[in-house]
């Protein structure tokens, strides 16, 4: 089985040994930026690439991006606006980017990358500040997962999505 049970995996920083053609989710935008873009956006600090490794097979599981981002107040639903303050840009942590290899899906790995990103985001919202974790999904499907995780869509953007770091938080004790 490749389930995380089964498996010795690491999570672990993208680096050059990680062996990213391989890799292969079934959405070829997802995969072209792990083949083409990740390495150059961590080498400039645009996004920091995280992967999800099998080290039997020396293989991408999957990998997400983690980077900083803001979204305009009165973007947020009324009811979350009224108990913040006044400021027109929140900050926020982007996941950017999220796929698992066609051979990993369906097994729980979806689960334990997206607890990695929680956990992270975390950690640098108490370094940085951090409202909320925030997405972007690339499709429906990519949508439904997320809202497996109780994350919340923008009021009139069905395709972008945020979770609180206080209700993150909750998770983590």
């Amino acid at each position: 089985m490749l389930n995380p049970e089964s498996t010795d995996f690491s999570i672990e920083l993208l680096a050059a040994h990680h062996d990213k053609a391989a890799f292969s989710c079934g959405n070829e935008q997802l995969d072209r930026y792990l083949h083409v873009c990740a390495t150059q956006d961590k080498k400039k600090n645009i996004a920091i690439p995280y992967v999800i490794y099998d080290l039997a097979r020396q293989k991408i599981i999957g990998y997400y991006t983690l980077s900083m981002s803001g979204i305009n107040l009165e973007q947020l639903p009324e009811a979350i606006i009224k108990k913040l303050p006044k400021y027109p840009i929140v900050g926020v942590t982007l996941i950017g980017r999220l796929a698992i290899d066609l051979d990993y899906k369906g097994f729980g790995w979806g689960k334990l990358i997206i607890m990695d990103a929680f956990q992270r985001s975390l950690n640098i919202s108490k370094a940085t500040g951090s409202f909320a974790v925030v997405v972007d999904a690339i499709d429906d499907d990519a949508v439904r997962f997320y809202q497996r995780f109780d994350f919340k869509t923008f009021p009139g953007c069905s395709d972008k999505l945020f979770r609180t770091m206080k209700s993150i938080s909750q998770i983590f004790g």
